[in-house]
């Protein structure tokens, strides 16, 4: 499902592009309809739908007391972005594709193999 919502997102930003590109004005600074493609293809799509943790990961990772040094970091820790290398996620004894972590005094959940955050408890 996360697949077909990103190619959707992808086909229609260029669907949009391509429609008002005709009505701009021209400049030297041209972009052509691939070179937009690739871009669009090769980053995340922000706002892209990730599926949630299953209710049991969610479950164990709120009953996780929150560490006595917590953990404070410049970036913003959001759903999408990965978590920086220097955060150790704890990783969930029933489900052992989700780790968690808190930072910034939120409780974080990740997929473990890519570090993406999959959900922020609040």
């Amino acid at each position: 499902m996360t697949i077909v919502l990103v190619k959707s997102s992808v086909a229609l930003g260029v669907a949009v592009f391509l429609t008002a590109a005709p009505a701009q004005a021209q400049s030297t600074n041209e972009i052509s309809a691939a070179d937009t493609t690739v871009a669009a293809v090769a980053g995340p799509v922000e706002g892209a739908a990730i599926d949630p943790p299953p209710p049991g990961v969610t479950e164990y990772v709120e009953l996780q007391p929150f560490p006595q040094r917590p953990l404070v970091l410049q970036e913003q820790i959001s759903v999408g972005k990965p978590v920086p290398e220097t955060v150790f996620l704890n990783t969930v004894p029933a489900d052992r594709r989700y780790g968690f972590a808190v930072v910034n005094e939120k409780r974080v959940i990740a997929d473990v193999k890519s570090r993406t955050v999959v959900q922020v408890v609040k």
